[in-house]
């Protein structure tokens, strides 16, 4: 069963299906006929992206656009399925990811080192290549018009320096990718919005990460829509919220580092500290959830966050 939201101005948000309900969402926009799709979820996400189209009277043929914010696997997983069915779409992708999405072999083989290849296989299945012929670089400041719809692309690195987040400049919504953290909807309390960098390897850099903040806050946004979930509002607290988690858990990784432990070790500390900051802070923030619900909601966040400090801190030693 679809499960979508349906957020006003020809923008659809809809759950990908990724791991469990509202991880991960692929952003539908409309105008006037005309469609094209942020971020793509793996493969098992293409019939929900099918049956979103059928249930709006559109075709196949009216997708321009598969717009990637980048191309990790919950969001470029399915970027060569949906290619597939969707003839008359461009891909659009930072020229840093392009040839990963012509050419997937390495993409692949760096997932597998992270994940597994039993985990590869069993979350995305097989990655399709993409004409390199059908892929759009999107550089700074590329515009892609849908329909007369200005979509502004913009290169925002930090959580990847394969990232841009796109700005729609019909009603100044961004959509963020994972640029702008983590907000998951079970955690909401009181009208309320939870939020969290993610920081996950390889490319995690915390100074980027502010500055690309700082850049998408001056585009004055109405909202924000991310990857991992949906539409948020209150964007400076939330991004005082956000600057504020970043520095607590480098600082946190900072000081792991000066106990010059193993990596097996250093990797536990960080994870300790990175899981007891997250509960304190959820906490505070008066989500009444369980230590074991939230544990469950974010475990592999956690895991994945932790790697990427890692990643981070043994950049800084090089």
């Amino acid at each position: 069963m679809l499960n979508w939201n349906d957020y006003g101005n020809g923008i659809y948000c809809i759950d990908t299906g990724y791991a469990r309900p509202q991880l991960a969402a692929m952003y539908l926009i409309v105008e006037n006929g005309r469609a094209a799709f942020v971020d793509t979820g793996s493969n098992d996400s293409i019939p929900n992206a099918l049956e979103a189209l059928a249930q709006l009277g559109l075709s196949v043929d009216a997708v321009d656009y598969v717009i990637l914010t980048h191309i990790h696997l919950d969001h470029a997983g399915g970027a060569g399925l949906m290619m597939q069915k969707f003839p008359n779409a461009k891909l659009v992708v930072h020229p840093r990811g392009a040839r990963h999405m012509a050419e997937p072999s390495k993409l692949i083989a760096g997932v597998t080192a992270v994940y597994g290849a039993e985990y590869v296989t069993k979350m995305y299945g097989e990655i399709l290549p993409i004409a390199a012929e059908r892929i759009i670089e999107a550089a700074d400041k590329t515009t892609i018009s849908l329909n007369g719809r200005e979509l502004l692309c913009i290169d925002t690195p930090g959580h990847a320096r394969h990232h841009i987040c796109i700005i729609d400049q019909k009603i100044q919504g961004i959509f963020t990718g994972d640029m702008f953290g983590l907000s998951y909807r079970e955690l909401d309390t009181d009208g309320r919005a939870f939020i969290f960098p993610t920081t996950t390897p390889t490319q995690f850099d915390p100074d980027e990460m502010r500055a690309s903040i700082a850049r998408l806050l001056s585009y004055q946004p109405t909202a924000m829509y991310l990857t991992h979930f949906g539409k948020i509002t209150d964007l400076v607290k939330l991004s005082e919220d956000l600057l504020r988690h970043i520095s607590a858990l480098t600082q946190a990784a900072l000081f792991v580092q000066t106990l010059n432990l193993d990596h097996n070790a250093r990797h536990t500390r960080i994870k300790e500290a990175m899981q007891a900051y997250l509960l304190m802070q959820v906490r505070m923030f008066g989500c009444t959830l369980t230590d074991s619900q939230l544990i469950e909601i974010f475990a592999t966040d956690i895991e994945l966050n932790t790697q990427g400090m890692g990643v981070w801190l043994d950049g800084l030693s090089k």
